[in-house]
């Protein structure tokens, strides 16, 4: 039996790749940075012959990192983030920037389907909220606004559909990604004429490319992309997932029970059942187990906010830490833990990328005083970012009971403070999986899966799945993040109708 699985996972700005045995044990991993361009304010583009690249690069590092001999791999599979769009010509290549997640410029078509009620009524048959970074509205901005490039286009590709084309040179979508667009019908996981009438692209029909699901096998790595990866020609590559899917599957979310959350560029609050969930959560999508559908509450409010702070206010500590072998986010972590919960009110609204509550909703510090230190500071931005994740969490626990315990990947997850705030404010235990990229490491089992090496995705997880450690609430603090989260919502309700007059227009 070959002896190990290799995972690639593309999130909004990083492509990784991780190479793991086949009892989970992560043996090299390696990434590159997709830098956003700077085309306008709103749009977030990258190039996406860099992404491939970078992904490629990152691959071939992995390889020639751990020392394995190629042909070793059993199967590739690939994750990474839904939504947004990625327009290829027959060939699979590009015709036009790779459109992320957190795109803006197809807003007055929500606006649109939302005022008619066209969002409404497609709800039985999409199951989820309609928002600008869906390809259904980036696909109208692009009929009305860009003729020419949608002409050039002769597939409409999420993320790691688009790697994966690179990989096998084959064209396929992936269910798990494609039931998260709003451009089919998730009940019975196929396109649907109706719903792809309601937002005017029944046009397009011929650009939606074959489906898969993710453990199927969608051709085998080419002579090119063997020679731009280190890979094995011939390698089998599975259909892989949503990197939400991964995410979970890495948890060991193989059933009804477990809650999953990822604190990245997202913050993603999911769980899986047998029985969806129509109305009244963001996103109810096709899970990556048959048979299962997937409940998600999540919104750009989570970990990239740190990031931001980091890099736009700690440029000087950053060096420094550098010079010292520590990380940036080592730093902070130390920051916060010797900033005391109780010693401030502060708020904050992690709105730098997107809002749960509004459209038009910006982050700001509630309550800042000229006493605060940047310890209180960092510390509002780490609470601020869990009471987004409740907010999310709460309209999850109207259709089913809280966990035992919750299980949370992401950058977050890296930081004993933040878990630690995390345990606070659910007052559950936090269990943490194993390993550094547990995309990738969802890809991976899915790999596996493809290619036999597993018998089912449960067989996957008993194989793969570990945790590193498991945090426990501090109970004293159970009141104080009970007042700090009512002050959070009350700012939230006090602001729904504010939004929409603040938004800055020259």
């Amino acid at each position: 039996m070959a002896k190990y699985l290799l995972g690639i996972d593309n999130g909004g700005t990083m492509a990784k790749a991780a190479l793991f045995t086949t009892d989970g044990q992560e043996i090299a991993v390696a990434s590159r940075k997709s830098e956003m361009l700077d085309i306008k304010p709103g749009w977030a583009e990258f190039d996406m012959p860099k992404v491939w690249t970078n992904t490629s690069q990152a691959i071939k590092e992995v390889l020639e990192t751990s020392g394995i001999d190629p042909a070793e791999i059993a199967a590739v599979a690939c994750s990474g983030h839904g939504n947004g769009l990625y327009l290829v010509d027959e060939n699979a290549q590009p015709v036009y920037n790779a459109i992320g997640s957190a795109d803006g410029r197809a807003r007055e078509y929500i606006d649109q389907w939302t005022t008619d009620g066209t969002g409404e009524r497609m709800r039985p048959k999409t199951m989820q909220a309609i928002w600008p970074a869906q390809p259904n509205a980036l696909l109208r901005w692009f009929m009305d606004n860009d003729a020419e490039t949608l002409g050039k286009a002769r597939w409409v590709l999420m993320c790691k559909d688009f790697i994966r084309a690179q990989l096998t040179g084959e064209v396929y979508m992936e269910l798990s990604d494609m039931s998260a667009t709003s451009l089919m019908n998730v009940e019975t996981a196929d396109y649907d004429d109706e719903v792809l009438e309601a937002w005017g692209l029944e046009s397009l029909k011929d650009m939606m490319p074959p489906l898969k699901f993710a453990g199927d096998l969608c051709g085998k790595i080419t002579a090119a992309a063997a020679e731009a990866t280190g890979l094995t020609e011939g390698t089998p590559v599975a259909g892989g997932m949503f990197d939400i899917d991964a995410c979970g599957l890495a948890s060991g979310l193989v059933d009804d029970d477990a809650i999953s959350m990822v604190g990245g560029s997202w913050g993603n609050n999911q769980y899986a059942s047998k029985t969806p969930i129509v109305h009244d959560v963001f996103i109810t999508s096709r899970y990556v187990i048959p048979g299962y559908y997937y409940m998600l509450e999540g919104s750009p409010t989570s970990a990239s906010n740190l990031e931001w702070m980091v890099t736009e206010f700690f440029g000087a500590e950053k060096k420094l830490a550098e010079a010292e072998g520590k990380s940036i986010y080592d730093v902070c972590n130390e920051i916060v833990a010797s900033t005391d919960p109780k010693d401030s009110g502060l708020i904050f609204l992690p709105f730098l990328y997107g809002c749960n509550v509004s459209l038009d909703g910006k982050a700001c510090f509630i309550g800042l005083d000229g006493w605060q230190k940047r310890g209180h500071v960092l510390r509002a931005i780490y609470e601020g970012v869990v009471f987004a994740h409740k907010w999310h969490m709460d309209k999850l626990l109207k259709h089913r009971d809280m966990p035992d315990s919750i299980r949370l990947t992401g950058g977050a997850a890296r930081s004993v403070e933040w878990v630690q705030i995390f345990a606070d404010v659910f007052q559950v235990p936090v269990r943490i999986p194993a390993g550094t990229e547990l995309g990738a490491l969802g890809a991976a089992m899915c790999a596996g899966v493809a290619a036999d090496v597993f018998d089912s995705y449960e067989s996957a997880a008993d194989a793969m799945v570990s945790f590193a450690r498991t945090q426990e609430p501090n109970t004293d603090l159970a009141e104080l993040y009970e007042k700090k989260y009512a002050r959070y919502t009350k700012i939230l309700d006090l602001m729904a109708d504010q939004w929409a007059d603040l938004v800055w227009k020259a």
